[in-house]
């Protein structure tokens, strides 16, 4: 796709509509053009050139079999976020982000695990020896586990980067990442500190058709790099075959 056809997709899906001057960070100001009605409006070429390189950060994590979680806590985010993590089979928390979730992840493992046995228990029929009021708490254990960490049960260990709608909004997850060394990967609107994130998208993260379209970028960026690792496999196998068989 041509650099000019990027900037009209862009401009067609209103990535380039920012908030009023008064609620600018500074650390969006290089990505800023102008204002139009006392609005900021984001130097599309920018924001196409840190997207290119957020799919390229996507790409090599996932291509490294390191997971990439999705973070969207405020409501025009969380179904599209949750879509798209489910599509590129990564994990997500698209609700109240639980603090500690990374920085204090082997208690959250805690947490994860009672939901995984409780889950397999229901299934195999172990919980039907309990009384119907206690098989009733149960039930409602499981939903609220589910509701707050159901999307992170795959998440064996520490992710390779987050992807976030909206730091300034999910600023405790992108405090918890920056702490421990995990890159943050972010559609930032004009509001957002950019400080503690790697590869900001400079762009609207307030409305449904920009965000699903920057998503559906991250998204495609991942399952390339999976790709990539996949096709590496048969090449690795062969090249093992033939060291096997010269030892003989």
């Amino acid at each position: 796709m041509s650099e000019n056809t990027i900037i009209k997709t862009l401009f067609e899906v209103g990535a380039h509509f920012g908030y009023t001057r008064a609620r600018r960070s500074p650390s969006i100001a290089p990505f800023i053009f102008g204002q139009k009605n006392k609005n900021d409006i984001f130097d599309l070429e920018r924001t196409a050139e840190k997207l290119d390189e957020a799919k390229e950060k996507a790409a090599e994590i996932a291509g490294k079999g390191k997971q990439i979680l999705f973070v969207a806590g405020k409501n025009e985010a969380r179904f599209i976020m949750r879509r798209g993590a489910e599509k590129a089979d990564e994990p997500f928390v698209c609700s109240r982000w639980i603090g500690g979730t990374l920085t204090n992840f082997k208690e959250i493992g805690k947490r994860i695990k009672r939901l995984e046995t409780l889950r397999e228990d229901k299934e195999k029929g172990n919980l039907d020896k309990y009384t119907k009021k206690e098989r009733l708490l149960m039930d409602r254990e499981i939903e609220d586990l589910s509701s707050t960490f159901g999307g992170i049960v795959a998440m064996k260990e520490l992710p390779g980067a987050l992807f976030v709608v909206d730091p300034r909004y999910d600023d405790i997850a992108v405090r918890e990442a920056y702490a421990l060394n995990i890159p943050v990967i972010a559609l930032a609107n004009s509001d957002c500190d950019l400080t503690m994130v790697a590869h900001p998208i400079p762009a609207n993260d307030a409305t449904e058709k920009s965000i699903t379209y920057f998503v559906s970028e991250i998204v495609s960026a991942i399952e390339e790099g999976k790709k990539a690792k996949a096709a590496e496999k048969p090449a690795e196998s062969v090249t093992s075959t033939i060291t096997t068989t010269k030892e003989k």
